[in-house]
């Protein structure tokens, strides 16, 4: 029987892991216009670069047909982890540059849904590492291909656009919305075209996963953010998304670590929904 490990990884358990561990890969899934960028200029030692546009999502010229970053098919998913080396036995540590919740926790939940066991978060991402002097450096890192990763298909659970519109008025189901407050009150809107939010969603902003020093809260702290709507909703009826289905991963994270079942992930999340004339809450 395996042992189910942790899904966060503190710096100092990276440490140790590396010591004790030789089939560990560390990856970089910071997302923006200068990831890649950025990732040149300084990384944990040894990390390899992901790019969540290319690698982790699969963009349609339309926008409307899963939003800014739907999930690949799972035969181009299984081609990709072997390309970076990553194999069923392979211990995998992701980081980002904003505390898990750029592309790192999706990555995670991508694992997660091939049945990957060793997958981890490295808590508090690049800013923690540095700051408990983990190796940076700049050295470009070889990557060692493996043979296409064995996936059938994804396996945690996901909710589609027309199943969202389905049950958004059914009082059984809970909808999270984990965008800042002011996105989700249609406030402001920096990245879709209309701000809003999806009828009856309630907002519990994935920032809540977090203590000021940027790491994740405790479990029993954790507990406390989701006892609500946990405690009331089977798993299977919540619904968990954001803008394009990356931040999402993040509280489902926080979620996981808590001790809950797996809630669905809406991928498509707002950026598909605001595009596909759905009715919306434009100023809350």
């Amino acid at each position: 029987m395996s042992i189910q490990i942790s899904p966060i990884i503190s710096v100092a358990e990276l440490q140790n892991l590396l010591e004790s561990k030789e089939e560990v890969l560390i990856f970089d899934v910071s997302n923006g216009k200068e990831a890649k960028e950025n990732y040149e200029k300084k990384h944990l030692k040894n990390a390899l670069f992901v790019d969540i546009n290319t690698q982790l999502a699969n963009i349609k010229e339309n926008l409307a047909e899963g939003g800014r970053h739907p999930l690949p098919e799972v035969k181009d998913f299984a081609k990709v982890l072997g390309q970076l080396g990553i194999s069923p036995t392979t211990h995998v540590v992701v980081y980002d540059d904003k505390n898990g919740a750029n592309a790192a926790a999706r990555f995670w939940w991508m694992l997660k849904a091939i049945n990957h066991e060793n997958v981890q978060v490295l808590d508090g991402g690049l800013t923690n590492a540095e700051r408990n002097n983990f190796p940076i450096d700049n050295e470009f890192v070889e990557v060692k291909s493996v043979a296409e990763y064995p996936i059938e298909k994804w396996n945690l659970p996901q909710i589609l656009i027309d199943k969202i519109e389905e049950i958004k008025d059914n009082k059984d189901y809970k909808i999270i919305d984990v965008r800042e407050e002011s996105r989700y009150n249609g406030i402001s809107e920096p990245i879709d075209l209309i701000a809003g939010h999806i009828p009856n969603a309630i907002n519990i902003p994935f920032t809540n996963n977090l203590g000021a020093n940027g790491l994740f809260l405790e479990k029993e702290k954790l507990q406390q953010v989701y006892k609500d709507v946990l405690d009331n909703f089977k798993s299977e009826n919540i619904i968990v998304h954001c803008g394009s289905g990356v931040t999402a991963c993040h509280t489902i994270l926080a979620m996981h670590y808590a001790g809950y079942n797996f809630p669905n992930l809406y991928v498509g999340s707002w950026s598909e929904w605001s595009r596909n004339n759905k009715e919306m809450v434009l100023k809350h």
